[in-house]
């Protein structure tokens, strides 16, 4: 974690709650990932879904990333972040025309997810290029909602389809030139990771000339001191040896795709909050932040862990507490009876791991503002984003 004389003067700086992120950390991350993944020729898609910021995008553009999005507005920030049309592969699901056409439009190749989907786009845009999302009818992840493969998962066209997927290409002349799967999220045994490139490689083969095979991200990152961190070293390995084999026999060098998401970001991020309010009844005792679940919806969504630290203060007391927000929700609890210093109104407390799925999926519900965020650079704080305002609830309405 970030030193304590730091974030304690962040917090007094620019407010809480306060969302810190570890320049260092995502560089690192991203380092570690690079150098693991050992074939060549790959390319790695940062999927900006997991923290869009535009700072935060930029960052991993000068490391060398490309990037997965999965809206227009995804895609716009992309565009403002300095991707090239060339670096951006737009994966969404359900798209309306509208959606497609903006693709088109800023010459950004689209992941078809359906055939409905492959239908449409080559009405509008024939003799054109594109790649296919495969379903593996294989998921995993680490809760039922974040499964993007299988039976269950509205997401990929099913892995025995390929009749169909040539007929659409075939009456449109739609240049395949990928294939693409994504079973799923926060995936820490790489093993099922792997299953499921197998079968996408044994579609893959049934189409001719591709540029490209990949994988998707899914990657996860260990939340809790007992998650056994994914063993990435192996995976490189196991990954490579598995496309040699595979290239051996498809006689093309087709580069490897991977999007990590998670992976790069989770780790970099803290969110800060001050207490402030404490409730005892004869079963808990609760203490109350200044953020809730609009901040950090992980918690409820996903009955997700982050583990919370008290910043600074090193009291030896100890006591069991529950720890909630200010949502006037009864849901709104962040965890439920563990262990921290004794606490005090007014303490600063650091929720961590939040650097993924933390602001991008942050609201206004209950008329709250936006939290702040700011990157560490080293000695440096730079402030990415501003607080939210009371009026920024009234922005396109009409009163």
């Amino acid at each position: 974690m970030l030193d304590n004389t730091l974030l304690a003067n962040i917090a007094e700086t620019y407010g809480t709650p306060v969302y810190v992120y570890d320049k260092k950390k995502i560089v690192e991350q991203y380092n570690k990932f690079d150098s693991h993944i050992i074939y060549s020729p790959k390319r790695i898609y940062y999927a900006c879904k997991a923290n869009s910021n535009i700072v935060i995008l930029r960052t991993l553009k000068e490391l060398g990333c490309s990037i997965d999005v999965v809206s227009p507005g995804e895609l716009f920030l992309a565009l403002k972040g300095g991707f090239k049309s060339s670096e951006i592969l737009f994966t969404g699901n359900n798209l309306t025309y509208s959606d497609m056409k903006y693709a088109i439009k800023n010459n950004v190749l689209l992941n078809a997810d359906s055939i409905s989907q492959l239908e449409k786009y080559g009405k509008i845009n024939p003799n054109s290029k594109i790649c296919i999302r495969i379903n593996p009818n294989l998921g995993a992840g680490h809760h039922e909602y974040v499964i993007t493969g299988g039976l269950e998962s509205k997401f990929g066209i099913y892995y025995t389809k390929i009749d169909k997927i040539k007929e659409k290409a075939k009456k449109y002349n739609l240049e395949i030139v990928g294939m693409h799967m994504h079973i799923g999220s926060g995936i820490l045994k790489y093993e099922s990771f792997l299953k499921g490139i197998e079968i996408l490689l044994d579609v893959a083969k049934n189409f001719s000339d591709l540029d490209f095979i990949d994988i998707g991200g899914g990657l996860g990152i260990p939340y809790k001191k007992t998650d056994k961190e994914l063993d990435l070293g192996k995976f490189g390995r196991k990954l490579s040896n598995l496309f040699e084999r595979w290239i051996d026999s498809y006689k093309k060098r087709v580069t490897l795709v991977l999007e990590p998401g998670r992976f790069l970001v989770a780790e970099s991020g803290i969110l800060l909050t001050r207490i402030t309010a404490i409730k005892q009844n004869p079963k808990y005792k609760f203490i109350g932040l200044d953020t809730g679940f609009n901040h950090l919806m992980r918690p409820i969504l996903y009955k997700a862990y982050h583990e919370i630290q008290l910043v600074g203060d090193k009291r030896k007391k100890r006591e069991n507490v529950s720890i909630c927000g200010n949502i006037c929700e009864s849901g709104d609890i962040f965890i439920k009876n563990i262990e921290l210093p004794e606490l005090k109104e007014g303490d600063l407390l650091a929720i961590k791991n939040v650097g993924a799925y933390g602001y991008s999926m942050a609201s206004q519900y209950n008329s709250r503002a936006m939290p702040t965020e700011v990157l560490v650079d080293g000695n440096k704080v730079a402030l990415i984003r501003e607080r939210g305002k009371f009026e920024d609830l009234l922005l396109r309405q009409i009163y």
